[in-house]
């Protein structure tokens, strides 16, 4: 993937933030390079000559662009101000502005409860595939990774032999949404699958192998899992209508995750504050802002952390 040509005054400072990130394990996608040429052409629009940037700059780099809808909003805002940020501590004189909240979701993700985790994965475990026989031992590992790590599911269909560390416990993730590698744990019950899994499948795969394949070698496809998920909600009796256009969505498990890991946070005695970031940063999010909605979605179906937190609840929602 090459880069877009940068011609304005920030040209060969975009470059070396590029590389220094990238260098640094962070990996980019062409949308981020576009978003950064947004930001050269705002330069050269706004006849900007110097690497300089003010307040009431910013202040019209952070409104919408013609129709550019929320979500492409954020993400513009997002890398760009890290590149800000990556300037102000070059010396260069920026004006550091915040960031712009998230995005409200149009849907409301499904929040699987103990009785519908049991008779799925008891679903999933009988569940008998037709066409690739390995994916009877590895799509219950799949889906038990999405709902124990709280990863995405492109995430999870990425991971490959190397990425696995067993005897530690430990998932490496290098594929992601925000193009930043991290690591997640693995429960007890999980590693002993794993270990299972491994033994009977890793003998055959070489390091840089997808440990979840599809018939020609790949690894399975995002559809394929789609699928599959549609089809264990039926054998498991789970109505499938709500979160997504067409049902209940695999990344709810995620959202099943965040929102099992914030009540457990708190019931554990941890400080609301202290629980955003932590889960912030185990999810890959870029900030708190796309974590703030499931701490709302853990309020709501738990009213006594409400009550417990109210005051610090007002003054986060700002009510």
């Amino acid at each position: 993937m090459s880069r877009p040509k940068y011609t304005s005054v920030l040209a060969e400072q975009i470059c070396k933030f590029l590389d220094y990130r990238e260098n640094s394990g962070i990996k980019y996608l062409y949308p981020d390079y576009v978003n950064l040429l947004k930001l050269d052409a705002f330069f050269i629009q706004e006849r900007i000559v110097e690497i300089s940037f003010s307040k009431e700059q910013a202040i019209k780099w952070k409104q919408p662009l013609g129709n550019e809808s929320k979500r492409a909003q954020y993400e513009r805002i997002n890398v760009t101000k890290r590149f800000f940020e990556y300037l102000f501590v070059q010396g260069f004189p920026v004006f550091q502005f915040n960031n712009i909240k998230y995005p409200k979701q149009k849907f409301t993700p499904h929040i699987y409860n103990d009785d519908e985790i049991d008779r799925y994965f008891a679903a999933l475990d009988r569940y008998d595939p037709l066409q690739n026989r390995r994916h009877k031992i590895q799509l219950p590992i799949l889906f038990r990774i999405m709902l124990c790590c709280g990863t995405r599911m492109t995430e999870t269909i990425t991971i490959q032999k190397k990425d696995i560390d067993i005897e530690n416990g430990i998932i490496r993730l290098s594929e992601t949404k925000n193009s930043k590698e991290r690591y997640v744990l693995m429960s007890d019950s999980l590693k002993i699958l794993i270990k299972d899994f491994a033994n009977k499948t890793f003998y055959a795969l070489k390091d840089d192998d997808y440990i979840f394949t599809s018939l020609y070698g790949k690894h399975i496809s995002a559809s394929t899992v789609a699928r599959v998920h549609h089809d264990i909600l039926s054998l498991a009796g789970i109505p499938n209508t709500g979160s997504g256009r067409y049902g209940k969505r695999v990344h709810d498990w995620r959202h099943t995750f965040a929102v099992r890991s914030f009540k457990q946070l708190i019931d554990m005695g941890m400080d609301m504050y202290a629980a955003l970031p932590i889960l912030s940063v185990y999810l890959g999010h870029n900030d708190i802002y796309a974590t703030e909605r499931y701490l709302r979605l853990t309020i709501n179906m738990y009213p006594y952390i409400s009550e417990k937190f109210k005051a610090e609840l007002d003054k986060l929602f700002e009510k």
